[in-house]
């Protein structure tokens, strides 16, 4: 989904103090600059932070990090996450702009890292493209590093052949799946918190699939 360009969010995002302009400084020492040892959830592709703010507002002892590839999505992604808080600065949430290709530059093994969220990512429905995919087999190798032991994915869509092919990808990587449906709503799960996209799809009578799997 493309979004206007913003001639505001580079400047908002430079001003912003929980915006991280050089991830690659923080790797081994995320932990440090959020100064509260807490749980560290990476939301891989944030979007406009929807999610990401309600997620870092309900839970105060977990530190967040918000990952995206656009500037101006980052930027509503900030003002949401503000609107969230309110007057307070979050002490739990950091974003940065990077490609989540190569997430092990900016985070190293054992940084406390122990769940990942991949929300309504690309499809990529052409075969020759199904590598690009942030489920692919090849793709979570690269994440499991990075997970400590008992460490989870959670992923939402909206597109059947990539939740089918996820599926086989997670156990290709050696991932135990524990929870599994393909009408989130209708499981009336408590813990989930909705997206952009999953507020979008709902209103059009599109069912959310999902699937949460973790680290042996």
């Amino acid at each position: 989904m493309r979004i206007r360009k913003k001639s505001w969010a580079r400047p908002e995002l430079s001003a912003c103090p929980y915006y991280i302009s050089e991830p690659e400084a923080l790797r081994g020492h995320w932990m440090e600059r959020f100064g509260e040892k807490r749980p560290i959830h990476l939301d891989l592709g944030c979007g406009k932070c929807v999610f990401l703010a309600e997620a870092a507002e309900q839970h105060r002892t977990v530190n967040y990090v918000g990952i995206d590839l656009s500037y101006d999505i980052l930027g509503v992604g900030r003002r949401n996450i503000q609107s969230a808080f309110g007057e307070t600065q979050p002490d739990n949430v950091l974003l940065c702009y990077y490609n989540i290709e190569k997430l092990q530059r900016i985070f190293a093994p054992g940084e406390g890292i122990e769940r990942l969220y991949i929300n309504f990512c690309n499809p990529w429905p052409a075969a020759k493209h199904h590598k690009r995919r942030l489920t692919h087999t090849r793709q979570l190798e690269a994440y499991l590093p990075l997970l400590e032991n008992g460490g989870e994915i959670w992923f939402k869509t909206d597109n059947d052949d990539l939740y089918l092919a996820t599926k086989r990808y997670f156990s290709e990587a050696g991932l135990e799946i524990f929870f599994d449906t393909q009408d989130l709503h209708g499981a009336h799960d408590p813990e989930n918190i909705l997206t952009e996209h999953e507020i979008l799809f709902t209103a059009q009578g599109i069912k959310t699939k999902a699937l949460r799997a973790r680290k042996a």
